[in-house]
């Protein structure tokens, strides 16, 4: 039927035109976004997700901060020790060549004000920090206090942080003077096998810190892959989307032309 006051056909394509028109935006917005969640609308499910995936990630990323810092900590710790080893092995000589009949008075005087100097180094040594938190503490267990430290980015899981009893370590050489024969030696051998002992337990808490910083990063890697399932664009299927609805938006402004063309005929009969 041709009328004047009804034009169903140019209706039509000019609603077909409208939802060729919204694809193409969205497909605009979400390569030039990078986002297949251009808005709330898109998908509310997979908005909500992505949120709390993106916070996670976020989480873990700042996780992973501080037990690298903690690893920094006993990094500095374990190169206070290991000069302190360094100083303990030059003690201990000193107290071995006190033991030689040939050395006279003045000759053990000197190995003794050497002996001292190092002490007070190892003293000074004992009040390091770093970021002004001590590395060693002295307690009467002389194992050293515990900081906690958060291995997980919602701080349900911890280990102990050992701020080594060094002062201990070395209470049993505190004065050259009760050093003297082979009872002194033996107190020697125990500070250092009591250093070893700090050190060793340095070295076990840096491997554990070590495996709990791969771990946070390998949670923060897969986080990520998820988020990018859910939020990210796929360029090349939605390339092939905008070119489709690039296509549509044209021919449907054709037809629309077309359609609208079509009512003159009605002129062409009142003639």
């Amino acid at each position: 039927m041709i009328s004047i006051n009804t034009n169903t056909s140019s209706t039509l394509a000019s609603f077909n035109l409208q939802k060729s028109s919204d694809l193409l935006q969205k497909s605009l917005a979400r390569l030039s976004s990078g986002s297949k969640i251009a808005t709330a609308a898109d998908d509310a499910g997979g908005l909500a997700v992505s949120m709390k995936l993106s916070s996670a990630i976020k989480r873990t990323a700042n996780a992973s901060s501080n037990v690298s810092n903690a690893l920094s900590f006993l990094q500095v710790q374990a190169g206070t020790l290991k000069t302190a080893a360094t100083v303990l092995d030059r003690m201990a000589e000193l107290v071995t060549l006190n033991l030689d009949i040939t050395k006279s008075t003045a000759d053990k005087a000197a190995y003794s004000t050497e002996f001292v100097n190092l002490k007070s180094e190892l003293d000074v040594m004992s009040q390091d920090k770093f970021n002004g938190v001590s590395l060693f503490s002295a307690t009467n267990d002389g194992v050293g206090a515990s900081l906690t430290l958060y291995i997980s980015q919602d701080g349900i899981q911890t280990m102990n942080l050992k701020q080594v009893d060094l002062s201990s370590a070395m209470n049993g050489i505190a004065t050259w003077s009760n050093l003297a024969g082979s009872a002194g030696a033996a107190k020697v051998t125990t500070a250092v096998q009591s250093l070893a002992t700090l050190m060793a337990t340095n070295g076990a808490l840096s491997s554990r810190v070590q495996f709990a910083i791969d771990a946070l990063n390998t949670n923060q890697v897969s986080l990520e892959a998820s988020l990018s399932r859910i939020y990210d664009v796929d360029v090349a299927a939605e390339t092939a989307k905008l070119a489709r609805a690039n296509i549509l938006v044209q021919s449907g402004a054709a037809m629309l032309t077309q359609a609208n063309a079509s009512q003159s005929i009605a002129l062409k009969l009142l003639q």
